[in-house]
């Protein structure tokens, strides 16, 4: 059994910051890539940014140079610090993590149960 769980999302005014995470447990034994998505009214889930275990990390263009994606690997936690935020911006937030729960087992995307992030005045 694995959990991913968010935290952090709410309300903030345009122009503010806010900071996700999320954080993996249960039966877990290698961590791949995670990653953060997102999913407004009446839209497609898209990506909003990735990092690998090791490598470079991957941002939409919409979120370039305002949002910063990290991961703390010993406690198997990713982070996506927001800034500068937009009343567009504003959708469910998900937490993807690629990962393996045994040494033999395939690699398998997990999911987050999301977390609200409302930018508005």
């Amino acid at each position: 059994q694995v959990q991913l769980v968010e935290s952090g999302g709410g309300l903030v005014q345009p122009g503010g910051s806010l900071r996700l995470s999320c954080a993996a447990s249960g039966s877990i034994f290698s961590i791949n890539a995670m990653g953060w998505y997102r999913q407004a009214p009446g839209k497609q889930r898209e990506l909003v940014a990735e990092i690998p275990s090791g490598g470079t990390t991957n941002y939409s263009n919409s979120v370039k140079g305002r949002f910063t994606i990290s991961r703390d690997n010993a406690k198997n936690t990713v982070y996506l610090q927001m800034s500068s935020l937009k009343p567009e911006d504003t959708a469910v937030y998900y937490c993807n993590a690629n990962l393996r729960q045994t040494y033999v087992s395939g690699w398998s995307a997990y999911w987050g149960q999301g977390t609200q992030v409302t930018v508005s005045s």
